[in-house]
């Protein structure tokens, strides 16, 4: 009788993603190294959220729903991104005293940037995947991505 193939354990699954989630996040900024880009992963994620609002650029509070973090600790990254030329805020031509926030071309070419070193640590990462296992596990991560906020 063929032995049953071992289980994996949910503890150790999470284990591996987060030491994965590790290794990208060092793989990335070895790639950023020489472009001299000092953001905090927290602010590269506020660029690409800003970068998403392609109709109008978001308000504060849009930004602080996305990030699912209270407008202070946005206003902080705002600051921070605005110091580096990355974003700025505008009023909102309806209403004054909405603050909307834009990309600069500062903040575009530094996106381009991020996205760039991002891809190299990824081919980094999956180089010794086959094709095939690139297609499987894009196909995981899929799944476990859009499932991602659905009750259970």
């Amino acid at each position: 009788m063929p032995s049953p193939e071992p289980t994996v354990s949910t503890a150790n699954v999470a284990e591996q993603l987060v030491r994965l989630t590790r290794r990208m996040h060092r793989a990335q900024k070895h790639h950023l190294e020489h472009l001299d880009i000092a953001f905090t992963p927290a602010q590269s994620r506020l660029l690409r959220i800003v970068d998403h609002y392609r109709d109008a650029p978001p308000r504060m509070a849009d930004l602080a729903e996305r990030l699912e973090v209270v407008p202070r600790a946005v206003t902080t990254l705002v600051d921070g991104l605005e110091a580096h030329g990355a974003v700025r805020r505008v009023p909102d031509p309806a209403n004054r005293r909405v603050v909307r926030i834009e990309l600069t071309d500062t903040g575009r070419s530094t996106l381009r940037a991020l996205r760039s070193a991002r891809r190299a640590a990824a081919e980094e990462i999956l180089a010794p995947l086959t094709a095939e296992q690139r297609q499987v596990l894009g196909g995981l991560l899929s799944t476990l991505v859009d499932g991602a906020g659905k009750p259970h």
